[in-house]
């Protein structure tokens, strides 16, 4: 691992996303981080699954980055489940019961609580798929061609 990518080199939330990301691998999921579905929102990490499903996964270090939060419920119209990740000592009763929870840290990830699932419907499905597969192929052709310039919509 390069050591900019080291865990000692990340932000308390992107241990969280690396965790939670090898967590959902394990399941059968492939996941990008800091996708942009539409204007204005970015996700932390949207994970597609072996039969296409999308899930949206917020990140969150402390009680003020949760409660500084004021964007999270636009999410849940771009995925078919929604889940909270934070890690063993987040004070879990301030997230809402509607909503799933994982328990994460730099290494691996626990579903403590399923997010209920909404299924998407057909044209935002194939929306987000096209969104997800774009922004993971700009991410792959960075890291062979770190310099490599892409436009603000390409990914």
């Amino acid at each position: 691992m390069p050591d900019d990518v080291s865990p000692s080199n990340l932000m308390p939330g992107q241990l969280l996303a690396r965790g939670v990301s090898r967590h959902l691998r394990d399941l059968g999921f492939v996941s990008v981080e800091e996708l942009v579905p539409t204007r204005g929102l970015r996700v932390d990490v949207m994970a597609l699954g072996p039969k296409g499903e999308i899930w949206i996964i917020e990140c969150k270090s402390s009680r003020v980055d949760f409660q500084s939060d004021h964007k999270w419920q636009g999410y849940l119209e771009w995925a078919d489940r929604f889940f909270w990740a934070v890690d063993q000592d987040f004070p879990t009763e301030l997230l809402p019961d509607e909503s799933g929870l994982i328990i994460a840290d730099g290494y691996d990830a626990e579903i403590i609580r399923m997010g209920p699932e909404t299924k998407l419907a057909g044209a935002r499905r194939k929306q987000m798929l096209i969104k997800f597969s774009r922004h993971a192929a700009v991410r792959a052709q960075l890291a062979r061609d770190p310099g490599v310039v892409f436009r603000s919509g390409d990914a």
